[in-house]
This record gives structure tokens, C-alpha cells and sequence, in this order.
């Protein structure tokens, strides 16, 4: 295999890690909130800490990073995720909980902000488009993976009549009997020390950023931020990246609370249903982006979302299992479109726009809390309505937003073409 190849292949594995120790909270929530004996309101910080992360980490990383390099701060961000899976995995209490949330979205913050430029420079400018969407595939494809390796886990922990092996009877000797699913803690300890050797003995090349992908001086964010379009894109993160946790994280608690399923089987079946659908999404998304512009696609998926939250929260039991799940298939191209959106509407200073839209994925630290604190007072279904607000802001920008450059159609390169044939004539 090629050196670039390499890396490349590595910087795809660090984002199937990421999308594990991102969205395993979801099937997880149920039984935290059992065994914690916590509120909707005190569950709701669950998210909070590991997504308020990225409002600390995201901009400083990017300092960071042109300080001392890519190498270093991959094994920093796999160091911290290490500790902060060990810590809860060795102390399970509600308070171990949030520290270490909060240390694996650190760890986990700081991963993405290097792992971009670098899979730019290893896989080549050229390629660097299908490389982007090819690693999104592989986080959807981890986050659809990642309640059923909850389910494995405590399905063969709790059942005694099933054969173990070598993993399950290692586990069995650490794992608390009435806690089988803080296996998944003690998975993601020994995962994220793979990752630090893996890293630590493989050359990483060094990135060459390029002037408007620098992170940029102070000045450069100040000057941003007094920029309406740059406040209401970041917004959009939030909106959008609040939008996807908030039903992802509570997507098994409803179905316990309203439908009475449980959340062992059918619950995190329905949240890897949801990240499935939404893998699914960003393909059939990349397929409508070539044939219609953006904000065009961004209307109708926000409208179609609206509708499958509406029958997931009203419906019956079955219809919610399949609605919900298709919230996630509507939610699949919210994210790149806003993003491009966004940096294709200012003309400079991109990497600190980056930085600051990076900055806005602490929405899956805000939007859950106020929906865990409406859940306790109003219940889980109002708090739910919640979401309502998030998708109507994401359905405004398709038709607020004026990039200065649109996404390019098939139509419009026959047209581009077509023209340039006759300037040549």
C-alpha cells in the first residue's frame, strides 16, 4: 500500500472511532437513567458534556495544531478519549459520567479539527471531494454499528446461558453485574490505546496549509463574528447538529416511556435504524445535489423531516419505529449543505469560518438539556416539540442563504459547456 494510501486509510479509521464514541449515548440513555436513578433534566447533561466540548476545544485545536503538528495532537486527542473512557469504566457514578463525557469530547473535538487537512494533503487535492464524502459513509456506517455493539455486549454479559468468548470473559471480570452496558466504556478504553500505538508508530506527513485554511490571527474571528451571515450560519450548526442529537439521544427513552418497548432490543434497534437511514441519506443526497440546487434540497428535506418527527411523536408505536428512524434520512444532508453554504458565502478567511462552525456542534450539548428539562416538567413529548424550532430555522436557510458561489448542477456544467464550445467556435 501507498504511503498516501496509508494515511488515508488511517484517517478513515479515526473517523469510524469518532462516530462510535460520538453516538453510543443514545441506546445508553435508558439505562443510565435507570440505574442513576436521574431525571430527564439531569440526563439531558449527558449530551451536554461530551458536545461542550467542541465549544471549548474546536478553535483552540486549530492553534494547536499549526503549533505542534498533526501527530502530536492526534495522540493528545486519542490520550484524552482514553482517559476519559478508563475513568467511567473504573467509577461508574452519574458525576464520573460527565467528566468523563466531557474528556472523550475533547479528545474526540480535537480529532476532527486534524483529521481534515490532513486527509487533503494524503489523498491528494484532486480526490479530496470523494474522500470527504467516502469518510462521512464510514461515520454513518460506525454510527449505525455502534447500538448494536451495545446490544452484543450486554446481551452476552446478562445471559448466562450463552457461550463466552475470550472478549465476554474478560469483560464478565471487570464489568458490574447490574451495569452491563459500562462493557461499552471498557471497549472504547482498549480502542482508543490501539489508536495511540497505531498512530504513535506511523509516520504522519506534514500539512501544508494554505493561506485562507490558516486559522488566522484573533482579529480574523472578530471580524467574522461582526459578519450577521457568519452568526446565522453558526446558528445553523447548532440548529442542525442540536436537531440530530436531540432525537438521536431520546429516541429510545420515548419509545419506553409512550410505547413501553425496550430499550435493550427494539429501542437501539431504532437508533441504529436512524444513523443507518441517515447513511443512507447522504448517498441519495449526493445523487439530488448533482441534479438541483442545494438550498432547493435543504427545503424539501427540512419540510420532509418536520413530517416524520410529526408521526414519530403522535403516531402509535409502530408507526413512530419507522418514523423517527426517517427523520435521520432527511436530517443526511442538513450538514454538508449548510456548511458549503456557509464558507461559500464569504469570500476570505475560511479556516477561522471553519473554526467557528466547528465551534457551532456544541448544539448537541444545548439542544438536549432543554429538551431533557421541557421532558421533566411538560414530558419527554413536549420536550420533543422542541425540535420543531431547530428544523424551522434549518428550513429558513434554504431560502435566506446567497452563497456568492451555488453548487454546481449537471445542468448548469451542460450549459457552462455548451457555452464555452461556442466561445471557441
Amino acid at each position: 500500500m501507498k504511503k498516501g494510501n496509508s494515511i488515508v486509510a488511517l484517517i478513515f479509521l479515526i473517523f469510524f472511532v469518532i462516530s462510535l464514541l460520538q453516538n453510543m449515548l443514545g441506546p445508553l440513555i435508558p439505562n443510565i437513567i435507570d440505574d442513576f436513578s436521574l431525571s430527564l433534566s439531569l440526563a439531558g447533561f449527558l449530551p451536554f458534556s461530551f458536545f461542550i466540548a467542541y465549544a471549548v476545544m474546536s478553535i483552540p485545536t486549530g492553534f494547536l495544531i499549526e503549533k505542534f503538528r498533526e501527530k502530536a495532537i492526534l495522540l493528545a486527542a486519542f490520550f484524552i478519549s482514553f482517559s476519559g473512557a478508563l475513568l467511567f469504566a473504573t467509577n461508574a457514578n452519574f458525576t464520573y459520567a460527565l467528566l468523563s463525557l466531557f474528556l472523550m469530547g475533547a479528545g474526540v473535538a480535537m480529532m476532527q479539527v486534524g483529521i481534515n487537512p490532513l486527509l487533503r494533503v494524503a489523498g491528494g487535492e484532486k480526490h479530496f471531494a470523494f474522500n470527504s464524502v467516502l469518510a462521512q459513509f464510514i461515520f454513518g456506517l460506525a454510527s449505525f454499528l455502534s447500538p448494536k455493539l451495545y446490544i452484543y455486549f450486554v446481551k452476552n454479559l446478562q445471559d448466562v446461558s450463552v457461550s463466552k468468548n475470550f472478549i465476554i470473559k474478560l469483560l464478565s471480570h471487570v464489568v458490574p453485574n447490574n451495569l452491563p452496558w459500562i462493557s461499552l466504556y471498557w471497549f472504547f478504553s482498549i480502542l482508543t490505546l490501539l489508536m495511540i500505538i497505531i498512530i504513535a508508530v506511523i509516520r504522519i506527513p506534514k500539512v501544508e496549509l494554505k493561506e485562507d485554511e490558516r486559522i488566522g490571527s484573533r482579529d480574523n474571528f472578530v471580524l467574522l463574528l461582526k459578519n450577521k451571515i457568519v452568526v446565522l450560519y453558526f446558528i445553523g450548526i447548532i440548529a442542525y447538529v442540536g436537531t440530530e442529537q436531540g432525537v438521536a439521544d431520546w429516541i429510545s427513552k420515548f419509545l419506553v416511556s409512550y410505547h413501553q418497548y425496550d430499550p435493550l432490543t427494539i429501542g437501539a434497534k431504532a437508533v441504529s435504524n436512524f444513523w443507518g437511514l441517515m447513511t443512507l441519506g447522504c448517498l441519495v443526497g449526493l445523487l439530488l445535489l448533482k441534479i438541483f440546487d442545494s438550498r432547493k434540497v435543504l427545503i424539501f428535506f427540512s419540510i420532509a423531516a418536520i413530517i416524520s418527527l410529526t408521526f414519530g411523536l403522535f403516531g402509535p408505536g409502530k408507526v413512530a419505529l419507522v418514523a423517527f428512524p426517517l427523520v435521520g434520512f432527511f436530517a443526511s444532508v442538513m450538514w454538508s449543505i449548510i456548511f458549503s453554504l456557509a464558507l461559500n458565502s464569504v469570500s476570505k478567511h475560511h479556516g477561522a469560518f471553519s473554526g467557528i462552525l466547528c465551534t457551532g456542534i456544541s448544539g448537541g450539548a444545548i439542544v438536549p438539556v432543554i429538551i431533557g428539562w421541557l421532558g421533566n416538567v411538560f414530558g419527554l413529548r413536549v420536550g420533543m416539540i422542541f425540535l420543531y424550532i431547530t428544523l424551522g430555522y434549518i428550513l429558513s436557510i434554504g431560502f435566506w442563504a446567497k452563497p456568492l458561489i451555488p453548487n454546481e448542477t449537471i445542468k448548469e456544467k451542460r450549459d457552462t459547456a455548451k457555452l464555452s464550445a461556442k466561445d471557441n467556435l
